[in-house]
């Protein structure tokens, strides 16, 4: 038998390739000779970064670079195995989690550093990048993330802007002429799940603006700043980035990718997918175990283990799926190709107790699922 263990991380407890490693030595207390491939996954959210060089034997590059109210800040990105490719979450460098709710600025708030992380990527030599842009603080339409990279962003009086997206009101003309050509020499991937245009009632700063404390007066003032700033984009850099599906991502920095960098918009877990592999090594197995954290119905769309499912189900592999939480509307993904789902949780605890003890409830369910395995065989036998 040949096992293909791709799971995404257990938050707050494993990484994905260190659940990866319990569900192998789970498995492994029963059969103790069977072929097991592991690959950590994501889903191109919190965690992709560590998941993809796990899974590439990449490396990690920490640097400082500009938090999104200007303090500096450590940030991480990965280059992966092959050198070429780096994988940055924007998060990192411009996340909410940065700051204290009482902090929470979205009007000056600024992507600087993001483009910091991919002036760095592009200084190591790396020609492709993978980048998340979920859990921002910024509403920028990833200007700053732009004028960190070389372009200009000036008023009517040829000054540059502050940083900010509420300052974008004041914009008169973008100046391309400074981006670092290593840069461009770079093509962007953008690890996106959401379909929410730069402006508007379903844009940037209205549906995701007060998550990151802006008042209605606040939302009105930067949705205002973002139609603007869409309007000298589409003059001077000739891009219509307004109502692209995605274009809001992020306080509308998948706006700013697209517009100053040609990325491409892509479902995260697909980009994931790709980039570890998961096709190949699908092809040779027998069966899949994948898991994360929680699974209910929501898991379906663009959670890593409905991802593994999907490639899973063009070979017409079985795919079972280890969990901590497991909802009661988790049996809607059996109609998703995940065949069965088993919780981690064999008795009541407390959140605190399930995460510190993960490893140790992760390769015990392994052991079970192992042994159903091997039932299965006895009957097939008989």
């Amino acid at each position: 038998m040949h096992i293909l263990i791709a799971p995404d991380k257990f938050k707050g407890s494993l990484t994905a390739k260190q659940a990866a490693h319990h569900i192998a030595a789970g498995i492994r207390r029963v059969l103790d000779s069977v072929t097991i491939t592991q690959i950590p996954m994501a889903d191109g959210g919190e965690g992709t970064v560590q998941s993809l060089v796990d899974a590439t034997g990449g490396q990690l590059v920490s640097i400082e670079v500009t938090g999104p109210l200007g303090t500096p800040v450590s940030a991480s990105f990965g280059i992966l195995g092959d050198g070429q490719t780096a994988v940055i979450e924007m998060a990192a460098a411009s996340g909410l989690a940065l700051i204290t709710s009482a902090e929470r600025d979205p009007e000056n708030a600024t992507t600087y550093g993001t483009g910091e992380l991919l002036l760095a990527a592009a200084k190591r030599g790396c020609r492709k990048v993978v980048i998340g842009i979920g859990g921002s603080a910024t509403n920028d339409g990833g200007a700053g993330m732009a004028q960190a990279l070389g372009a200009r962003l000036l008023d009517a009086s040829g000054r540059e802007l502050p940083p900010g997206g509420i300052h974008l009101a004041r914009l008169a003309k973008i100046d391309i002429s400074g981006i670092d050509p290593q840069v461009k020499r770079m093509s962007v991937v953008v690890a996106c799940d959401v379909t929410n245009p730069l402006c508007g009632v379903t844009g940037a700063s209205t549906v995701y603006g007060p998550q990151k404390g802006a008042t209605p007066e606040m939302v009105v003032r930067l949705d205002q700043a973002l139609s603007h700033y869409a309007d000298i984009i589409a003059r001077d850099l000739d891009k219509d980035v307004r109502n692209v599906p995605g274009a809001g991502a992020a306080g509308g920095l998948g706006a700013g990718l697209m517009a100053f960098l040609d990325a491409e918009l892509e479902r995260g877990v697909d980009i994931i997918i790709d980039v570890v592999g998961l096709d190949a090594a699908m092809q040779n197995c027998d069966l899949v175990i994948t898991g994360e954290g929680g699974v209910d119905a929501q898991t379906a769309f663009g959670k890593a283990p409905a991802g593994v499912a999907q490639v899973a189900e063009r070979y017409k592999k079985p795919v079972i799926v280890l969990a901590g939480s497991v909802a009661d509307d988790a049996r809607s993904l059996h109609d998703h190709g995940l065949h069965a789902i088993f919780s981690l949780c064999r008795k009541p605890m407390s959140l605190g107790d399930a995460i510190a003890h993960g490893a140790k409830y992760l390769e015990d369910t392994a052991e079970e699922v192992a042994r159903l395995l091997v039932i299965g065989q006895q009957l097939s036998k008989s």
